[in-house]
């Protein structure tokens, strides 16, 4: 038994360094290229007509702000059409029809296009739109965001060279310092952003549009495919069918568009499960078309990283519950050097490699990395917290289980907002996900009381980042679900009286 546990301990660790190895490897590749980020080689002589899409789904806390801020962009009002697409089956359709209406009244060319039937989701109502609009280019905005009034004239001059089909900025955070949660959360999105895209883009390796703050060629749209809704991350989807008909896709880092991230675990784990299972479902469906098309061997090795990278969370759950605590029970009578001597280079690998490519995009954005690291064990705790919720999204996605989309909770918060108390709620499918994950905290709790009275010292911090992490997860989202019970319960008694 022995002999099996720490077999299947080092064999899981290995292949997670296969994951930090890679991870590192990208961080030297965004400093390898980080000065090929150019401006647009020429200008076009005439601007483009350009339609904006904003795709909405119950979003009445933001959808006039959003509304809003697109008429604000600066862009000739003869070249701007913009579309609000809303499935919205709440108050959300009368405040953006009156909004609509609004700009209309003043002269811009704005149309409020309504599904009853949702079939596709976000991907089925930016299909549909399409049928409504001839402009070749065409940009997307999600609810929650405010583009920069340049967007677009910061944008379209990169489309001057016949061969880009997509152009994307980097997301900004309206609520980056209102919590914890909010600044790990920036953080994880900041390097999905500097070091994937900035490293991918520059070293011409594949890259995904992020679904909103990015303007895509018509014809590349068309040309691959059009969206099609039979992953949950269309945006990821469309992304590698059009770099696999030879459109190449520009990150330009310093172009950004700020939005909100959410304010509660429930909604920042329901982002996450969505994310995951789309990308296993995108790389059920395209990768075994990238490895069978004529692409450069550096490009389909670093698809296959992209898109199999959140398996790592089944194998470092699985690493959690069966084989960390038992791996330290069987070898207690070792040394506490031969520890690290055996286990020091493995956790090296994870941990430094996941402390570097953080703090990089940390200090490519901020040109500092003060009052920032002290983040970073929040991070990896959060980072193992989610492994239930984003493990249960890959086995679903490799089980083939459908599961419709599920829209992101938008308050309208900022950091300036005045209340730090989130307005939307989103109720999870099952609180049992939350009760194993304090289960394993639990779990976590009695391997540090362990490893206290055998003064395995060594083992303890590493111990306390699962338990932080588990706990976390599990305590706050059985929170929520409880003070969203009330609150629900509270309302019913109101309505009956």
């Amino acid at each position: 038994m022995a002999t099996f546990i720490l077999i299947g301990y080092f064999s899981i660790l290995a292949v997670l360094c296969l994951y930090g190895g890679h991870r590192w490897y990208l961080t030297r590749l965004f400093h390898k290229c980080v000065n090929e980020v150019q401006p647009p080689v020429e200008k076009m002589e005439t601007l483009p007509e350009v339609t904006i899409q904003l795709p909405v789904f119950n979003e009445k806390f933001v959808i006039e702000r959003l509304i809003d801020a697109t008429t604000a962009i600066r862009y000739p009002k003869d070249k701007l059409h913009i579309q609000v697409l809303d499935d919205s089956t709440d108050e959300t359709r009368q405040l953006a029809e009156a909004r609509v209406d609004y700009w209309r009244e003043r002269g811009f060319r704005i149309d409020y296009i309504h599904r009853v039937d949702r079939t596709g989701y976000k991907a089925g109502a930016l299909a549909h739109a399409m049928q409504f609009t001839t402009a070749d280019y065409i940009a997307i905005f999600d609810a929650d965001f405010i583009p920069d009034p340049e967007i677009l004239h910061k944008t379209i001059h990169y489309f001057a060279d016949d061969n880009v089909g997509m152009v994307q900025a980097r997301w900004d955070h309206l609520n980056r310092t209102r919590s914890t949660l909010t600044q790990v959360q920036a953080i994880l999105l900041d390097a999905h952003f500097v070091i994937e895209h900035g490293g991918r883009c520059y070293s011409n390796r594949y890259f995904n549009f992020n679904g909103t703050a990015g303007v895509w060629r018509r014809k590349a749209i068309e040309d691959a495919g059009g969206w099609q809704h039979d992953t949950l991350t269309e945006d990821l989807d469309l992304s590698y069918r059009a770099q696999l008909k030879g459109w190449r896709f520009l990150f330009i880092p310093g172009i950004t568009c700020p939005a909100e991230l959410p304010e509660s675990v429930s909604a920042f784990k329901s982002q996450q499960h969505r994310w995951a299972k789309g990308s296993i479902q995108v790389m059920k469906k395209l990768l075994p078309k990238i490895w069978r098309s004529d692409i450069p061997l550096k490009v389909k090795m670093e698809a296959t990283f992209h898109l199999t990278g959140n398996i790592a969370y089944i194998l470092m759950v699985i690493n959690s519950i069966f084989f960390v605590i038992p791996s330290m029970v069987v070898r207690e009578d070792l040394p506490w050097w031969l520890f690290v001597m055996v286990d020091g280079p493995l956790f090296v690998m994870l941990s430094l490699s996941f402390i570097y490519f953080y703090l990089t995009s940390q200090y490519a954005i901020f040109r500092s990395i003060k009052g920032r690291k002290r983040y970073i064990p929040a991070l990896m705790a959060i980072g193992i917290g989610l492994g239930v919720n984003n493990s249960r999204a890959v086995f679903e996605a490799l089980l083939g289980m459908e599961s419709p989309f599920v829209r992101t909770p938008k308050d309208g918060a900022t950091d300036r907002s005045a209340s730090a108390k989130p307005k939307a709620t989103y109720k999870l499918p099952n609180t049992g996900w939350g009760m194993i994950e304090v289960f394993l905290g639990f779990l976590y709790t009695c391997g540090i009381l362990w490893a206290i009275w055998n003064g395995k010292w060594v083992s303890i911090p590493f111990l306390v980042i699962f338990q932080n992490g588990f706990y976390y997860m599990g305590w706050m989202t059985l929170a929520e679900e409880m003070a969203q019970n009330r609150a629900r319960a509270k309302l019913a008694e109101q309505n009956a009286s």
